[in-house]
């Protein structure tokens, strides 16, 4: 065994038996739940709060208008980042809002400057 190998598990055990006898706190990271699943109607509600057409919808969460319609009509069920951006929209509209009038202005500016 390399001795610099030796020596960084020799310190992790004096770290762990110092940990043992309560010398040492260990640093702890609780991590947040998942999301909870949206059934279609769900889906349907916040894009109906942000009055928006599913393609219009789509375009604000970047995921095609055929998955929108599949959330809706409950063939698919939206996951991972997608669930994410959903359960912000619900709860805060304004920041999809933010976004879009951000992309909007940003779009402006660069046909203005051609």
């Amino acid at each position: 065994m390399k001795d610099e190998t030796f020596t960084d598990l020799l310190g992790s055990v004096h770290e762990a038996l110092e940990h043992a006898q309560g010398k040492r706190s260990l640093r702890t990271t609780t991590l947040p739940l998942p999301p909870k699943s949206l059934n279609g109607r769900a889906v349907k509600r916040v894009r109906a709060s942000l009055h928006a057409s599913q393609a219009v919808f789509a375009r604000y969460l970047n995921v095609s208008t055929k998955l929108v319609q599949a959330w809706e009509a409950n063939r698919r069920t939206p996951e991972g980042p997608a669930l994410v951006l959903l359960h912000i929209a619900a709860r805060q509209p304004d920041v999809i809002e933010n976004v879009r009038r951000s992309a909007e202005s940003k779009s402006h500016r660069q046909r203005s400057a051609t």
